[in-house]
Order: structure tokens, then sequence, then C-alpha cells
């Protein structure tokens, strides 16, 4: 079975709801939390494209760093929005949770299901 991997904010309600599922399971998971340990360009791509998703779909629209770059935004490229969420933690959505290949935005978090 592959690692799993969730990528969390550990004050975020909806983290907190997809590491007790787990538990409650008896799933072995990695938390990380990407505050201490940040997104290097590279995974946050790898994660984007397992996904499926655009970066601007990662973006977190009702946050305060959102709501202040808001025109800056929406004129970047997903190289600059991929570099920019890797700056500001802030912006990205969560929690993302990697399964070897797949990964999903756990949002709401009975999203996990995906995985399995």
């Amino acid at each position: 079975m592959s690692k799993i991997t969730v990528y969390e904010k550990p004050t975020c309600t909806t983290c907190r709801k997809v590491a007790k599922a787990f538990s409650e399971q008896g799933i072995d998971f990695q938390r990380v939390n990407y505050y201490i340990e940040p997104f290097s360009k590279s995974l946050l791509k790898s994660l984007l494209k397992k996904m499926n998703m655009k970066p601007l779909e990662l973006i977190r629209t009702k946050d305060d760093s959102y709501k202040r770059l808001k025109n800056e935004i929406e004129k970047l490229s997903d190289e600059e929005l991929i570099d920019l969420m890797v700056k500001n933690p802030d912006l990205i959505q969560r929690p993302i949770v990697e399964k070897g290949n797949k990964a999903i935005l756990a949002r709401p978090p009975e999203r996990i299901k995906e995985l399995f």
C-alpha cells in the first residue's frame, strides 16, 4: 500500500477532521505542516498534476492574502501563481492528501474515500 501524506495547517478544522478520520480507521499517514516544511515549487507542481488541477483552482479565495493580491493574481501565469503560492502558503487550499500517484484536495473531508 502506498504511503499517505497529508499536507496541512494543524490549526485548520478541515485538516483536523481528515487526520481524525484516518486515525479512527487505523490508517497510517504522515502529516506535513507546510508552514514548517514549506512546499517546493517542484512538489507543488507534482501535487497539482496528481490532482489534475490548475494553480488557480488551488487558491484560497476567502483568505485575506488573496483579497490583497486579487488583482495581481488574476494576471499571473500558472508558473507565476505556483511561485506566489510557494512564497505565500496562506493562499493554498488545504488539506492536500497524497497517496502514490494520486492526490486530492480533501474539501470536504469525505473526499479522502476517493483514494481507496
